[in-house]
């Protein structure tokens, strides 16, 4: 069976300037949506490669998009994906997230 969803890196940054090329054509309120959607790719091509963990940079700002990747994260252990997430300990701009158990 040949593998079809990319390789992510092991750590994902969710800003929108890291993964979309053309800002001007969003307005604020969908870019948080763009990088719920990163993430959920990003985490989906994870789990489909065994891959122990990934991260996640949220970064400060309003808080928003941690809000957000929390929410993203919460209902994706509910659901048996993953088996635990939490803030780096170096770093709580960082999400680490444990895959398998």
């Amino acid at each position: 069976m040949a593998r079809s969803l990319a390789k992510p890196s092991k750590t994902v940054d969710l800003h929108a300037e890291a993964f979309l090329t053309d800002l001007d054509q969003y307005e604020q309120n969908e870019l948080l949506g763009e990088a719920i959607e990163f993430l959920r790719e990003q985490l989906d091509g994870a789990i489909y490669w065994d891959y122990p963990e990934i991260r996640f940079i949220h970064g400060k700002g309003k808080g928003l998009l941690k809000q957000a990747v929390y929410e993203e994260l919460k209902y994706y252990k509910q659901s048996g994906a993953i088996s635990n997430y939490y803030p780096a300990y170096h770093n709580e701009d960082i999400v680490v997230v444990l895959i398998g158990l």
